[in-house]
């Protein structure tokens, strides 16, 4: 029989209670800025936990491969439903010592600890021209991509003098889709000696045809402080400006066409691709005239959302009818450029018991970091469909029932049933007669109120459209044969008005014969074919539509940029 535990053994029970969420170890991530990194230039090391750690965190295994420059400790807090949550991070700012691949070692924070992280450390091949105190450095990798295939270009501008403003276009190249990869990072380097602020902003680049493709020059212009003052020199004398002119050299790509292999494919490529789906219930069981809910997501690094097929085109079934909401499309930039998602909702109701198996789903995609074509695929899928619940089972016959087999009487829950509908029936005809009488009653207010008074005749002027500018854009692409620029263009111009993301989907909601030319302008692109490609035929058939005033679009005027489908 065990004994009652005493006072002093409560006590020491709830304290071990209390304290025992303290006993588990904090999470600490660790992440850098960039990565790669040159020699000789800072970047930072930062770690983040979710949890107060053991104890403040020992960052000597540092310095045997990285010079610290400086440290920041920062923490938040916030209050979410009745929790609190807190995080607390930890910024260094170091140097690498020696360039190769190298090893961010374990950090303890008390009992705690990181986990190591790779990084590589480049020779920084950079050098100044003539003792240059300001010049840009432009890089594009890959420089042979594959057409719609993604390609970082970095821009890097070295100063060692202040800058008080300055502007910088974008790149500009014909027929190609770019995107600014989040904000400018700023660090400090080494150049022969020579120290330098580096200012470093990315584009990812998708080039829309084969062949020669050059991005232009980029041309800065920046006010500098001047080393002279103004020769009225005095109290309220203030530093005077000069400006300065930087050009980058211009970068040729060369642009390699759909692989021979890929041919009657829809073309996608990209560095990795992630396919998956989810269910509203797990055992895939469902009831007749019940909603079953699959979830598809599509995730490609290195891709655009245009690129990402429709994924729930052949999920249709005899006897399950299918509702699909409209896709979740959403592009996430980082450092290493572009990460498209696709994510699609799709609602099954049997509307009779059995079961039903949805065919596999296929996607092929060109891996651009093996060159090869793989395939992402979810398996096929039974779902069980069980009868409905408003189905009352027959009631077994027992002896009774045999020696009175004509008896009249009715099942009990027969005839709950029964009642139940008949007092509905006569709910909703006494809701519909309210109803129409408050409708009736609105109408002769409105119609006192509203009498006509004898007025000039007005007439409505046409809202004026806001497609002119795509329509004007899209005529100069057709004019001048450029199929990929055509494409974007429609593709905006589709869901603007149709709300459709696809030109497969912008087709199906269009008459004949702009339909058939969208449709030729597809085979034509997905093709793998290089033969040239008559854009006239579109543009007539598009034209027809400019005397249609109904624009299918809540949008307010005025279109996105091209490079934001």
């Amino acid at each position: 029989m065990l004994k009652p535990m005493n006072t002093v053994q409560i006590l020491i029970l709830n304290l071990l209670l209390l304290f025992m969420p303290l006993a588990q170890a904090a999470d600490i991530q660790v992440s850098v800025d960039r990565n790669p990194v040159s020699i000789n230039t800072s970047f930072q090391i930062i770690f983040t936990a979710g949890q107060t750690p053991d104890d403040n965190p020992d960052f000597s295994p540092l310095q045997e491969s990285f010079q610290i420059l400086d440290q920041q400790r920062s923490s938040k807090a916030s209050w979410i439903n009745g929790h609190t949550s807190r995080t607390e991070q930890w910024t260094i700012t170091v140097m690498a010592k020696q360039p190769g691949e190298m090893e961010i070692p374990a950090i303890a924070f008390g009992s705690d600890h990181s986990k190591p992280l790779k990084l590589t450390v480049t020779e920084n091949r950079q050098t100044p021209q003539n003792n240059e105190d300001l010049f840009m450095e432009v890089t594009a990798s890959p420089e042979n991509p594959y057409v719609q295939s993604q390609v970082l270009y970095t821009l890097r501008l070295y100063r060692r003098i202040q800058i008080a403003q300055a502007r910088l276009d974008d790149p500009q190249i014909k027929d190609a889709v770019v995107e600014k990869l989040g904000e400018d990072s700023t660090y400090s380097t080494q150049l022969q000696g020579v120290d330098y602020w580096v200012t470093e902003r990315k584009y990812a680049i998708f080039p829309q045809h084969s062949g020669s493709v050059t991005i232009a020059p980029l041309k800065l212009s920046a006010e500098v402080l001047s080393s002279h003052r103004s020769r009225f020199g005095g109290f309220f004398s203030q530093q005077t400006t000069e400006t300065r002119n930087v050009t980058s050299k211009a970068i040729t790509l060369d642009v390699q066409p759909v692989p021979a292999s890929f041919k009657n494919m829809e073309w996608l490529s990209a560095q990795s691709l992630q396919l998956s789906d989810g269910w509203s219930d797990k055992s895939l069981q469902t009831r007749v005239g019940e909603p079953l809910t699959r979830t598809i997501r599509l995730v490609a690094k290195a891709a655009t959302v245009g690129q990402l097929p429709e994924l729930s085109n052949h999920l249709s079934i005899d006897g399950m009818k299918t509702y699909a909401d409209q896709p979740i499309l959403k592009e996430d930039k980082t450092g290493d450029g572009l990460t498209a998602s696709r994510e699609e909702k799709i609602a099954f109701i049997p509307s009779r018991p059995g079961n039903y198996t949805l065919p596999a789903i296929e996607i092929n995609w060109f891996n651009t970091q093996t060159r090869h074509i793989e395939k992402a695929t979810l398996p096929s899928v039974t779902i069980n469909a069980l009868p409905s619940r408003d189905i009352v089972p027959p009631q077994p016959a027992g002896p009774e029932a045999e020696n009175h087999g004509r008896s009249e009487v009715q099942p009990p829950a027969a005839a709950t049933v029964a009642e139940h509908h008949e007092q509905l029936r006569i709910w909703q005809g006494l809701c519909a007669g309210l109803a129409t009488g408050w409708i009736l009653t609105l109408i002769i207010m409105y119609r006192k109120l509203h009498k006509p008074r004898p007025t000039a005749e007005v007439t409505e002027q046409p809202a004026p459209t806001a497609y002119s500018a795509i329509e004007k854009s899209l005529k100069h692409a057709c004019w001048e044969n450029r199929p990929y620029t055509a494409k974007q263009l429609l593709l905006q111009w589709g869901k603007a008005r149709y709300e459709a993301d696809s030109l497969g989907g912008i087709a199906r909601l269009c008459a004949t014969p702009l339909r058939e030319e969208i449709e030729l302008l597809n085979q034509h692109l997905y093709s793998g074919e290089q033969q040239p490609w008559n854009g006239q035929p579109l543009w007539q058939a598009f034209s027809q539509l400019a005397e249609d005033k109904t624009v299918k679009s809540g949008k307010p005027d005025g279109l996105e940029p091209l490079h934001k489908l």
